[in-house]
């Protein structure tokens, strides 16, 4: 049995009832109950996860990482946000598996890339297609790793045909804590939030 995407049926954006102008692609959210994943929506998990204190602030807003879904999606409305993810299922995983529950359990991408080699994916350039005032697509993570860097791929050769701006963000899940310069006395949400500063376009 595969592990589907916990927001599958969000990713397409389908359920969307604005006309979104940025698009913020992640990786994956695995949906198996057993991995108790607490997450209620995108970036969910907020005790290692900025996301939703970084993405507001670049609007000018308070941080929502202590708010709720509603908050969060009110937010993405306003400010024409879609969200995605990168990987819709991991098709080899098997529920049954104690190593693929750990595997998945850690929230790790290189986990993923390195125990897992059958996924179905998120065509994005189609989303893209369907969704023409979208001009700008952000991936939070590096694509510094083969695996990721072919699924970025297509997304770019589209957005370069189409004149969609495409950016890397740092993750803003804890593991950024590493990129931190030593002896640099930041928060770390303070760090990321600089970081995406300096490449975000609004």
């Amino acid at each position: 049995m595969p592990c589907i995407h916990k927001f599958k049926a969000s990713l397409n954006l389908e359920r969307l009832d604005f006309k979104p102008d940025v698009l913020i692609t992640g990786t994956f959210n695995p949906g198996w109950d057993h991995l108790e994943n607490y997450a209620t929506w995108f970036y969910g998990r907020t005790r290692n996860n900025y996301f939703w204190d970084v993405l507001p602030r670049l609007y000018g807003k308070n941080p929502l990482r202590q708010a709720r879904p509603a908050e969060w999606k009110a937010f993405c409305r306003a400010n024409r946000i879609a969200l995605t993810d990168l990987i819709a299922s991991i098709d080899d995983a098997d529920p049954d598996h104690p190593d693929h529950a750990g595997y998945l359990k850690t929230y790790r991408d290189d986990l993923i890339t390195r125990h897992f080699r059958q996924f179905t994916l998120v065509d994005i350039p189609k989303l893209l297609a369907g969704n023409p005032t979208i001009s700008k697509v952000y991936l939070t993570r590096s694509t510094n790793a083969p695996f990721w860097r072919q699924l970025w791929q297509p997304v770019e050769e589209y957005a370069q045909l189409h004149s969609i701006k495409t950016q890397n963000l740092m993750t803003p899940s804890s593991g950024a804590r590493f990129q931190v310069p030593k002896g640099k006395n930041i928060s770390l949400g303070d760090f990321i939030f600089e970081q995406w500063l300096n490449t975000w376009a609004i």
